[in-house]
Parts: C-alpha cells; sequence; structure tokens
C-alpha cells in the first residue's frame, strides 16, 4: 500500500452499489493494510501474544469468520454446521500466514461480491443474529462486519508492530 491511496479515494468499486461503497471501501483498505504490515512479518510470531494480546494469527482468522458469519446473516440465511465449528475453533493456532491471508482474501472477495449482488432495497429488511435471534438490519450486519474487520485489522497492526 506504500504510496498508493486508501481505497476510498481510489473510487467506487465496480458494480457495488453507492449506499455499500463504504462497506467495500473498509473491507478493502483492512485487506491492503494486513497484506502490506504483515509483509515479511516473521512466521514463529504469528501465534505469539504479546503481553496477553491477542496474536496476529487470531486477529486474521477471526476477521475471515467475521466476514463470513455477519454476511451469511446479512443474505437472511443461519449459520452452517460448518461455519459453528469453524467459529469453535476460532483462536487455536491453525495455519500459516499465506493461509490466514489467503482465507481473508476470500473472505473479502465474497464480500465483494454479495455487495454486488445485494439490492439497496433490501437494506433496511429485519435480519435475525445468532441462536437468540436477535433483530439487526441486512445494513447494519454489513456495515458492523466492515467496522469489526477494521477494529480487528487495527489491532492485528499494533500487535505486529510490537513485536517487530
Amino acid at each position: 500500500m506504500s504510496g498508493e491511496l486508501e481505497a476510498w479515494l481510489r473510487g467506487p468499486i465496480e458494480g457495488v452499489p453507492e449506499s455499500l461503497q463504504p462497506v467495500a471501501h473498509a473491507l478493502t483498505q483492512a485487506r491492503d493494510e494486513a497484506r502490506e504490515l504483515l509483509r515479511g512479518f516473521p512466521p514463529d510470531l504469528l501465534w505469539t501474544r504479546p503481553a496477553g494480546l491477542a496474536s496476529v494469527g487470531f486477529h486474521l482468522q477471526h476477521v475471515a469468520g467475521v466476514i463470513d458469519r455477519l454476511f451469511t446473516y446479512a443474505r437472511g440465511e443461519p449459520l452452517s454446521g460448518d461455519q459453528r465449528a469453524a467459529l469453535a475453533r476460532e483462536g487455536s493456532p491453525a495455519g500459516s500466514m499465506d493461509d490466514l491471508l489467503a482465507a481473508f482474501d476470500v473472505q473479502v472477495d465474497r464480500a465483494l461480491g454479495q455487495l454486488r449482488a445485494t439490492e439497496p432495497h433490501t437494506l433496511g429488511e429485519t435480519r435475525l443474529v445468532g441462536r437468540l435471534q436477535l433483530p439487526s438490519t441486512a445494513l447494519g450486519l454489513l456495515f458492523h462486519a466492515a467496522e469489526h474487520t477494521q477494529r480487528h485489522v487495527g489491532q492485528l497492526l499494533v500487535t505486529a508492530r510490537v513485536q517487530l
């Protein structure tokens, strides 16, 4: 990302409705920042928890899972058995940096595809979240997925810098 404009300054992301551009930009920016900072990050530090903080590996694993789960709810679907099992494993050291970045890339790409397919008139529709079936809206879930991802990538960046 060095020298490159932030995602929101690069113009609209093709095919994404205007009302969902901030979500697309936030996810794209988070991916760019994680990839840039983690270039050359020592693999032996991936699952290290400096000062008891969550590891870089956890943050990467978590953001991919969060995007997957929240975008599933935004479609009005419940989580699958595989998604629930992945959530239960989240935080367990598994995968290399390349594996975790690839999983993050896949989820961002899927999210962008879903944003492109989202009809703006559906954004205010109620969506139920989790086992308790708590009410939200499609827009609320999409926005929260982007915000939550940005928050964890920010934490990842600090943790990685502390370790370097």
